[in-house]
């Protein structure tokens, strides 16, 4: 492969080294995206839960390996400043996204023009 590369035009060998970077980028995108998801749902659960007990109930929050008994209204609005922060990442992600998708169709494009010639292709 890398001697079929070395065979093709400069500018062609570039777009095809830019492509490459954006489909790993996408891949990292792609990644958050799913570890952020996973958060957000994980935070969603948990609010629900604790819908379901009394305002009464002990509850302990997760602080490292250390579990500390805590008030249920602290941990509503730490869950639910957590619930906005990831949907701001999460829609950040999206942004990220739909930007490298654009770039990698637009340099498929490209590289398609400048292949074309290549191979007696129109």
């Amino acid at each position: 492969m890398s001697d079929e590369l070395s065979k093709l035009p400069p500018n062609v060998q570039e777009r095809l080294l830019r492509l490459q970077q954006l489909q790993q980028t996408l891949q990292s995108i792609l990644a958050q995206k799913q570890q952020v998801d996973m958060e957000k749902n994980e935070v969603e659960q948990t609010l629900a839960e604790m819908a379901k007990t009394t305002d009464d109930a002990v509850l302990y929050k997760s602080i490292g390996s250390l579990l500390i008994k805590s008030d249920k209204t602290k941990i509503f609005v730490d869950l639910n400043e957590r619930k906005d922060l990831l949907a701001t990442r999460s829609a950040v992600i999206a942004k990220q996204e739909e930007r490298i998708r654009s770039q990698i169709k637009e340099t498929q494009a490209k590289l398609q023009e400048d292949i074309n010639p290549l191979t007696g292709q129109q």
